[in-house]
């Protein structure tokens, strides 16, 4: 295998590939390392490479390796958002405005190195996490590896980027409004939102007032199932992928919520109604049919999302830093009391309840990935923080509900738009149902194979 095709191989195959020697951990870490070197200056993926401790954690995985220990990740290079703490090294959540270097590991992170993971690097994040877009003032614009005059998404846009240009096999995001689905749509890797709380935030329990879960972005559905069995209280899920789905009924909806005006684009249409195709194919029965939406719902989303910007910058040290865009949408947040939160709060149950009646009828929802494809580097650069709200929700109305009710949701690539951009499709699960996801994904996958699916900056 030459080293270009090693580089898209996958963090389960990867570990594979280093139990049975036929790699060794400094080899693939330099690899990887080597990419970064040729390619991130373009992408910037990367807003830190950690090429020392990277080193020294590969030569010790290597040596683990020959003396016969064996972990799911042991010796595989891992990418870090920058929202999430890694010993040593600065959370910035992309602003000018971060304290100093964290002292130790988010359980995240503590749990991916016990399972031998080398933390190669921490991803590029627009500005306290807000947009779906990867551009800030500090640390420049992440650019699309399928065209560079795109942003790969946000706010995991450097994870998402740095996964599909071969970068790192796999990488942490997190997704409190669409995070990790967004970039692993524009980007064409596979993205999985988890249950809530099913991989740990510790120490930033409860983000977002309960609307952000950590997950995976990867180049394939077992990738992403080997991650959830290493920091979840659970196991089981890469046996779930390894498993045939059985028929499954599957609803097809395309309706946006309310509240978000948009429209759904032509390639991004094609690519559910393609969906459909296949599915049916593969003995799968699929109808036409909408969640019950409340009209409540994306105000509700809203107003979690504003207060836990707020609640986040008011942990900061020098907030009189942050972006003008930034300060405003916190002052925004600070408007809606802690008292207003917790009726909010309370009233999530209703909103969940309502939108999973649908599972009553089917096991999986069928949406589009997104609405449209990207926007182009520096499209928001002179607009309020309300009027960039606007803008970006019409772009990306699929995913903000699933956050509110905390179920799973994934992204699975499916084809590309007229400028190059990869589509998707997005699927829905009952609540805590991820192995349906992953073993439907998995079978996707078989069917029609985007692992090897390379952009122009790889």
């Amino acid at each position: 295998m030459d080293s270009r095709d090693l580089a898209f191989t996958g963090a389960a195959a990867h570990a594979r590939m280093l139990a049975a020697g036929d790699i060794t951990a400094p080899d693939l870490l330099e690899l990887y390392l080597d990419r970064i070197g040729r390619l991130d200056p373009t992408l910037r993926s990367y807003r830190v490479v950690l090429v020392d401790a990277a080193r020294q954690e590969a030569g010790i995985a290597q040596d683990r390796l020959n003396a016969g220990e064996r972990l799911p990740l042991l010796g595989v290079p891992i990418a870090i958002k920058d929202d999430v703490d890694v010993a040593g090294e600065v959370t910035t959540y992309g602003t000018a405005a971060h304290g100093p270097a964290r002292a130790t590991d988010a359980e995240v992170v503590r749990r991916l190195r016990d399972a031998g993971a080398v933390i190669i690097g921490k991803t590029t994040v627009p500005e306290m996490m807000l947009w779906s877009f990867t551009e800030t003032v500090t640390f420049g614009a992440t650019r699309n590896p399928w065209n560079t005059d795109y942003t790969p998404g946000g706010s995991s846009g450097g994870s998402g980027a740095a996964v599909a240009a071969g970068l790192v096999p796999m990488a942490l995001g997190s997704d409190g409004m669409g995070s990790i689905r967004i970039p692993s749509t524009w980007c064409g890797v596979f993205g999985l939102k988890p249950q809530r709380d099913r991989v740990p935030l510790a120490p930033h329990d409860d983000a977002w007032n309960g609307l952000s879960v950590n997950g995976p972005i990867a180049r394939t559905v077992e990738d992403a199932a080997l991650f959830l069995d290493v920091t979840s209280d659970e196991s089981g899920f890469v046996e779930a992928a390894g498993r045939e789905p059985g028929r499954l009924r599957i609803a097809l909806s395309t309706r946006v919520p309310a509240g978000v005006v948009t429209r759904v684009g032509r390639a991004q249409r094609a690519a559910v109604d393609e969906a459909a195709t296949v599915l049916r194919g593969l003995g799968h029965e699929v109808v036409i049919r909408d969640p019950d939406y409340p009209q409540s719902a994306i105000p509700h989303a809203l107003a979690r999302y504003f207060r836990g910007v707020y609640d986040d910058v008011q942990t900061l040290p020098h907030p009189q830093r942050l972006e003008a865009r930034s300060r405003s949408f916190a002052r925004l947040g600070g408007l809606i009391s802690e008292q207003q939160m917790r009726r909010i709060r309370a009233a999530e149950s209703v909103v969940a309840e309502r939108v999973n009646v649908i599972f009553d009828d089917v096991d999986v929802v069928l949406t589009p990935g997104t609405a449209t494809g990207p926007s182009r580097i520096g499209a928001y650069q002179r607009r309020g923080a309300v009027p960039t709200l606007a803008l970006v929700a019409g772009r990306v109305p699929f995913q903000a509900m699933f956050n509110v009710t905390g179920q799973p949701a994934a992204v699975v690539p499916w084809d590309r738009d007229n400028s190059g951009v990869p589509t998707s499709i997005q699927l829905v699960g009952r609540p805590f149902d991820e192995a349906t996801l992953l073993s439907l994904s998995a079978q996707l996958e078989r069917t029609r194979p985007w692992r090897d699916r390379r952009p122009p900056v790889s």
